[in-house]
């Protein structure tokens, strides 16, 4: 969010006529080159005509909220994936509730960069990859588009795997049966998205919850937890071993680079703001919506380590954090109820988060090259090392971890074009970054360039 001079944060709509068009760059590819109009706060032909904000704010506060929400969260479904799961439950397992800052400092991360670009998407009405497209040179955007198509393969390998356990943990179908189902229920669920924006958010929404309410009945089922023990583990530290491994592959879990994508993107075709007061009032609304459903996939998070650190970080039991023997353990010392929430948990992260996944792919296709290509196809690309990771019985839980260090590297790629992007008066008009904004997103994707670099070189 917007920080002004002296640290507060400040909302800032965007002036009529943002985006004027000044140069062959601000052109929309869907006008055929047309150049947009002068910006989207022009006046309704009928004026006395109740816009569409107006008549959902006019349902009170709450109700409006209710309405509003929800391109957050559907971002956020990212954030609580099966690779969460295997990162989180190595960290908790291994060094009990000595990362914990890094996941609370990846949550917070993660708001500031998910609220900037869902600001990009309602400022210009477009999506990251599309204003790359304009702004960027053909090269630039070549090498965009490879690395986040490397990026989704990565993404799918940890959402579409991670689904597959879940089904074989608790229905006991084959994994790789239970891959081809995960195939069929995610374009269920992105079919919901071609009858409708709201019905595709509901559904994505009510799979957050059924995540975060497995974790809830786990964090209580399991019990002993060390609050001191939290406490301390907010102090940035690093012990020996893998910490440094797992503090990238927590942050990869975490700042998804798909859904820094596909988040401005999601502003489109939605609510249509027609001044610059209804685009103060849903600037509002976005900021509380990053809030809350990136807040809550934080918890989840949060409870996802501190359970790992209650139950197996003891003498004997360190090196349980393969999801198949945790399930088990779960069963056996804690009780079937909470196998099989953590379970239903695991299943419902997958399944939304694939759907999610497939759908980002098509915005950074569309967006970056101009290109579009069947749903079908572009989920039987992505999947294909899925499957193969399914069929050759590899260790899921390594697939799972290590597809999280490759999304980290994939992180500065989505970062730099969204500080370059809204930063720019010219795109972004009154709604442009301020200073210390951008500042801090430097330093955001300097930290995590930083910690990539390490571990290459830990790594050679």
């Amino acid at each position: 969010m917007d920080l002004d001079k002296s640290g507060e944060a400040v909302l800032s709509p965007v002036s009529s006529g943002a985006l004027p068009p000044s140069g062959p760059g601000l052109q929309s590819p869907k006008s055929g080159g047309q150049s947009r109009p002068a910006g989207r706060d022009a006046p309704t032909p009928l004026s006395h005509t109740p816009s569409a904000l107006s008549l959902i704010l006019a349902r009170g506060r709450v109700r409006a909220a209710l309405a509003i929400l929800g391109p957050a969260f559907v971002a956020a479904v990212a954030y609580v994936d099966p690779g969460n799961f295997a990162t989180n439950f190595k960290a908790g397992s291994e060094h009990g509730y000595l990362l914990v800052w890094v996941v609370v400092m990846a949550n917070l991360m993660a708001m500031l960069v998910q609220y900037l670009t869902s600001k990009l998407g309602l400022a210009t009405d477009r999506s990251l990859p599309e204003l790359c497209h304009e702004l960027f040179p053909k090269r630039a955007n070549a090498m965009l588009w490879v690395q986040a198509e490397a990026i989704a393969m990565a993404t799918d390998l940890a959402e579409f795997t991670g689904a597959a356990v879940g089904l074989n943990l608790v229905f006991g179908l084959p994994l790789f049966l239970a891959g081809l189902v995960t195939a069929v229920v995610a374009f269920v669920i992105l079919g919901l998205e071609q009858r409708g924006y709201r019905r595709f958010e509901l559904a994505i929404i009510a799979l957050l919850l059924l995540v975060a309410l497995g974790f809830v009945v786990d964090f209580f089922a399991v019990g002993g937890q060390s609050y001191s023990g939290i406490a301390k583990g907010l102090v940035p530290r690093l012990g020996g071993g893998d910490t440094i491994a797992l503090a990238v592959g927590i942050i990869g879990a975490t700042v998804m680079p798909h859904v820094v994508y596909l988040h401005s993107a999601l502003q489109k075709n939605r609510i249509q703001p027609v001044d610059r007061h209804e685009r103060r009032a849903l600037l509002k609304y976005n900021k509380l919506d990053v809030v809350v459903g990136l807040g809550l996939a934080g918890i989840v998070n949060l409870a996802m380590l501190c359970i790992a650190a209650a139950l197996f970080h003891h003498p004997g039991l360190t090196r349980i954090n393969d999801l198949g023997p945790v399930h088990a353990h779960l069963a056996s010392m804690v009780g079937g109820a909470a196998a099989l929430a953590f379970g239903v948990a695991l299943i419902a992260s997958g399944l939304s988060a694939s759907s999610v996944g497939t759908y980002s792919g098509q915005i950074v296709m569309a967006g970056f090259m101009n290109w579009r290509i069947p749903l079908v196809v572009r989920r039987g690309l992505t999947m294909i090392p899925s499957l193969l990771v399914l069929g050759l019985a590899v260790n899921t839980t390594n697939a799972l971890v290590y597809s999280q260090i490759v999304l980290s590297f994939g992180i500065p790629f989505a970062l730099v074009p969204l500080v370059l992007v809204s930063s720019r008066r010219e795109v972004m008009g009154e709604m442009v970054n301020h200073a210390l904004t951008s500042r801090v997103m430097w330093l955001v994707t300097g930290i995590i360039t930083a910690l990539n670099i390490y571990l290459l070189v830990t790594l050679l």
